[in-house]
C-alpha cells in the first residue's frame, strides 16, 4: 500500500483505482453509550423523614408513578437510613452521597443509581453523579426555600423542583453535561494539600483494589474525597453503572478492544490506551456513604474490593475486619494492615519526587480565601494542571508494564534490569507486580494492544536517581510543614504579652511595696511622737503584752479580797479592844499559869475570833512538857502565845495587812502553813500598846520555858472550818 492509499484511507474516501476501503484510524468517544447517563432513568425527588418511634422513613415521592413506590418497586428497603446518615443532626447541614441498585428489567440490564440528599431530608435520584456538582447548589437552594416556609406539608416547591430536572432530562442537557470533563468531588488542591505524598499512596492503592474504609465525622467531606480519589483515574468518573453491587459487570461484557487511533483526540487517546482502568468490576462495590444496615454486602463472600464511607465509629473497633486500609479524616491517617500491601505501597525514589514537585506547587500557590485556585491565578498549580500531570502519570505507569510484559516475551528477566532497561522499574517492581494480579488489570491487559507502548512512551514522568534539588525540595517542603513562621509569630505574640504582663505586675509589686514603706515611716514617725508625748514604762508595757490580764475579773478579785480584809481587821480590832478594857494581856502573855479551863468553861469571858476559829484538842493540863533534854525549851503554852510570841521576833513593817490578806487568798507560794497565815494576818498597830505587850510576852514565855515550869505546857487545837 502507497502512501496516497493511507492518505485516502485516512480521509475515509475511495482509493484512484476505485475500491473502497474502511478508515484505518477512526474517531472513538470514550462516553460509552449504554452508561446510565444513555439511558432513559427519569430523575426522582424524595423526602425522607425520621419517626421517634419507626425510625427514618420514606414520606413522599415526585416523579414516580400515580400509586408506585420506587423504594418498593426497585428493593430500596435501605434508602431512608442512606439519606439519613449517623449524627446528621449534629450539623446544620450536610450532605449524603449514596449508590442504589437499578434491577433487570424486560428492556433495560441492571444498572447502578446515584443519590444526594440534604437533610431533612430531600433526595434526588439519578442516573449519572457527573452532575452533582451543579445539583448539590440546586437542591440546598430548594430545601431552604421549602423549609422557609415552615409549613412542610406545602410541597410545591419540590414537585416544580422534579419538573425542571426531568425536563432538562428529555431535552437531552444532562447528556451534554456529562460528555464534558465535571468531576464530582472536593478541589484536587485541597486533596494534595491534605495528604501531600499520601495521594499518591491511595491512588496506587485503589489499583490494587483492596477493601478500602473511609471514616469522618462529617458525612459531605467523606464523600467528597472518594470522589476526588476515584476521579484522579481518567473516564472512570463516567463509567460508575457497575459499581452499586458486586454482582454487575456489564461494562466488561460490552467492553471491546480498540483498533483504530486518532491521536489528536484526547478521548480516543485514553480508550486507546485501555482507560478507564475499571476498579469496581465483577465483585467490587463503591459506597461513598454505607450504612451499618449495609455490612452485610462488605461481608459478603462475593464482594472481593470495595471503597466505602462510614460515619459511625463501630467501624473502627472493627476495621481489621473490615478494611486493609483505613483512612481516618477526622485524624488525617492512613493505616495499612496488610504488610504485603504496606511493601507494594512504598513509594519510590521517582514516585516520591514526582509527588513532592506537586505537594511544592500547589503549597507556594496557595490561597486560604480561596483553596481552590492559585493565588496568582497561573495555570502551574491549578486544579487542571494537577489532574493533567495524573494522567501523565497514568498513562506512563500502563506503558511502561506494556513494554516489562514485552521485555518478558522476549526472554528477559525484570528483575536483572534496572530502570534504563526497564521503566516499570520507577513506579515500583512491588506495586507492579501486585497489580498484575488484580482484576482491573486482567481487563485492562486483555483489551488493549501489546505494542501499546509505541503510542505513549514508557517512562516516569521524573524517572531518574535522586538528586540534589530533589532532597532541597524534599527538606523545604518538611520545614514549611512544620510551619515555623506561624509557630514563631505566635511565640512572640505570647512573649509580649507576657513581657506586658510582667511588667503591669512588676510595676504593681513595687507600688505596693513603695506605698508599705512609706506606711511603716509614718507609723514609726507617730510612735516616735506618741512617746515623747506620753512616756510609759517600757517593762510594764513589756509585761502586759507577755501577759494579757482581764480587767473586770481582776476588779472582781480584788473587791473580793478588799472586803475579806476589811472583814478580818474589824474584827480583831474589835477583839484586841476588847482584850485591852479587860487587862488579859499581862495574864495571857505573863508566863503564869493560865486558867484555861476555866476561862473555856466560863462564857462570860470574851472570846477573840481565834477562840471562835479554833477549839481545844485536850485540856492543858493533859499534856505535860517533855523533860527527857534539859535543854530542850518549853513549849508555849497556848496557841495564842505561840503565835503572838513569834510575831515580837519579827522585824516591824510598814505593810498593811491588805495586802498579806491579798497575797494569802491569791495563793502565795511563800506561806506554807497556818502558823506563817496567822503571822502575816497579825495587824501592826503604832503607839497603841499592843506591840510592846507582845514584845513583853513572848519575853516572859521564854522564861518560862527555860525554868521547865509546868505552866508552859502547851495545847493542842484544831482548826474549825
Amino acid at each position: 500500500m502507497t502512501s496516497e492509499d493511507i492518505k485516502y484511507k485516512h480521509n475515509g474516501a475511495a482509493s484512484p483505482d476505485g475500491a473502497d476501503v474502511e478508515p484505518a484510524l477512526t474517531p472513538i468517544s470514550l462516553v460509552n453509550t449504554d452508561s446510565p447517563a444513555g439511558s432513559g432513568f427519569s430523575p426522582l425527588v424524595t423526602v425522607v423523614g425520621f419517626h421517634h418511634a419507626r425510625g427514618p422513613e420514606v414520606e413522599t415521592w415526585f416523579g414516580a408513578d400515580e400509586g408506585v413506590d420506587p423504594a418498593i418497586k426497585y428493593n430500596w428497603p435501605l434508602l431512608p437510613f442512606m439519606a439519613l446518615s449517623d449524627g446528621a443532626h449534629a450539623s446544620e447541614e450536610d450532605f449524603s452521597y449514596f449508590t442504589l441498585l437499578k434491577p433487570k428489567t424486560n428492556t433495560e440490564p441492571a444498572t447502578s443509581l446515584f443519590g444526594i440528599s440534604l437533610q431533612k431530608a430531600v433526595v434526588v435520584i439519578a442516573d449519572s453523579p457527573q452532575s452533582f456538582g451543579m445539583l448539590r447548589e440546586r437542591l440546598s437552594i430548594v430545601t431552604q426555600a421549602w423549609f422557609a416556609q415552615r409549613e412542610f406539608t406545602d410541597t410545591e416547591i419540590l414537585r416544580r423542583f422534579q419538573e425542571s430536572l426531568a425536563d432538562e432530562k428529555a431535552r437531552g442537557l444532562v447528556k451534554e453535561e456529562t460528555e464534558r470533563d465535571q468531576h464530582l468531588g472536593m478541589s484536587l488542591r485541597e486533596f494534595i494539600h491534605e495528604f501531600k505524598w499520601q495521594a499518591l499512596v491511595l491512588l496506587k492503592c485503589c489499583l490494587l483494589q483492596p477493601k478500602m474504609l473511609f471514616f469522618g465525622s462529617r458525612c459531605d467531606r467523606l464523600c467528597m474525597v472518594q470522589f476526588s480519589l476515584i476521579s484522579l483515574i481518567p473516564g472512570l468518573i463516567r463509567n460508575l453503572q457497575d459499581c452499586a453491587d458486586p454482582e454487575l459487570d456489564s461494562y466488561e461484557k460490552k467492553l471491546a478492544k480498540p483498533t483504530t487511533l486518532q491521536s489528536s483526540n484526547r478521548n480516543s487517546l485514553l480508550t486507546f490506551m485501555g482507560l478507564p482502568l475499571q476498579i469496581f468490576g465483577k465483585g467490587g462495590f463503591f459506597g461513598p456513604y454505607t450504612p451499618l444496615q449495609q455490612l452485610d454486602i462488605l461481608a459478603d463472600f462475593g464482594t472481593k474490593s470495595y471503597i466505602v464511607g462510614s460515619t459511625n465509629s463501630l467501624l473502627l473497633q472493627q476495621k481489621d475486619r473490615y478494611s486493609d486500609v483505613l483512612i481516618n479524616l477526622d485524624e488525617d491517617t492512613v493505616s495499612i494492615t496488610s504488610p504485603s500491601l504496606k511493601a507494594a505501597l512504598a513509594l519510590t525514589p521517582a514516585d516520591r519526587r514526582w509527588i513532592d514537585f506537586l505537594t511544592h506547587e500547589v503549597n507556594e500557590t496557595w490561597d486560604e480565601a480561596n483553596p481552590s485556585r492559585p493565588k496568582n491565578m497561573q495555570y502551574i498549580g491549578s486544579e487542571e494542571f494537577i489532574r493533567s500531570q495524573f494522567e501523565a502519570y497514568m498513562l506512563g505507569l500502563i506503558s511502561s508494564v506494556k513494554f516489562r510484559n514485552f521485555l518478558i516475551s522476549q526472554g528477559e528477566d525484570p528483575s536483572t534490569l534496572g530502570a534504563d532497561s526497564d521503566p516499570a522499574v520507577d513506579f515500583g517492581s512491588e506495586w507492579v507486580e501486585a497489580w498484575k494480579k488484580t482484576e482491573n488489570y486482567r481487563i485492562w491487559d486483555a483489551h488493549t494492544d501489546t505494542n501499546l507502548f509505541a503510542v505513549s512512551e514508557p517512562k516516569h514522568p521524573c524517572a531518574g536517581g535522586l538528586t540534589i534539588d530533589d532532597i532541597q525540595r524534599r527538606v523545604a517542603d518538611q520545614i514549611k510543614d512544620l510551619h515555623l513562621d506561624e509557630r514563631l509569630a505566635q511565640g512572640r505574640d505570647i512573649l509580649g504579652r507576657n513581657l506586658a504582663a510582667g511588667r503591669e505586675k512588676a510595676s504593681t509589686m513595687l507600688n505596693k511595696l513603695y506605698s508599705d514603706v512609706e506606711y511603716l515611716r509614718e507609723a514609726q514617725r507617730r510612735r516616735a511622737e506618741d512617746s515623747r508625748t506620753h512616756p510609759t514604762n517600757p517593762k510594764s508595757s513589756t509585761e502586759k503584752s507577755q501577759y494579757p490580764v482581764d480587767l473586770t475579773k481582776a476588779q472582781q478579785t480584788m473587791n473580793s479580797v478588799g472586803a475579806k480584809a476589811s472583814a478580818y481587821m474589824s474584827s480583831w480590832a474589835t477583839w484586841a479592844g476588847e482584850k485591852r478594857k479587860t487587862g488579859g494581856w499581862a495574864s495571857g502573855w505573863g508566863g503564869k499559869k493560865s486558867p484555861s479551863l476555866s476561862t473555856h468553861n466560863n462564857p462570860s469571858i470574851s472570846t477573840s475570833p481565834i477562840d471562835k476559829d479554833y477549839q481545844m484538842v485536850s485540856p492543858p493540863d493533859s499534856r505535860s512538857t517533855s523533860t527527857d533534854d534539859p535543854k530542850r525549851h518549853a513549849t508555849h503554852a497556848s496557841f495564842s502565845e505561840s503565835i503572838l510570841s513569834n510575831t515580837s521576833e519579827r522585824p516591824v513593817s510598814g505593810s498593811s495587812e491588805m495586802d498579806d490578806s491579798f497575797q494569802d487568798v491569791m495563793g502565795s507560794p511563800d506561806k506554807g502553813s497556818h502558823k506563817q497565815k496567822d503571822e502575816d494576818a497579825t495587824p501592826k498597830l503604832n503607839n497603841d500598846g499592843f506591840q510592846q505587850e507582845d514584845i513583853m510576852g513572848a519575853k516572859m514565855s521564854e522564861k518560862g520555858g527555860m525554868d521547865g515550869t509546868s505552866e508552859g505546857k502547851g495545847t493542842e487545837v484544831k482548826a474549825s472550818e
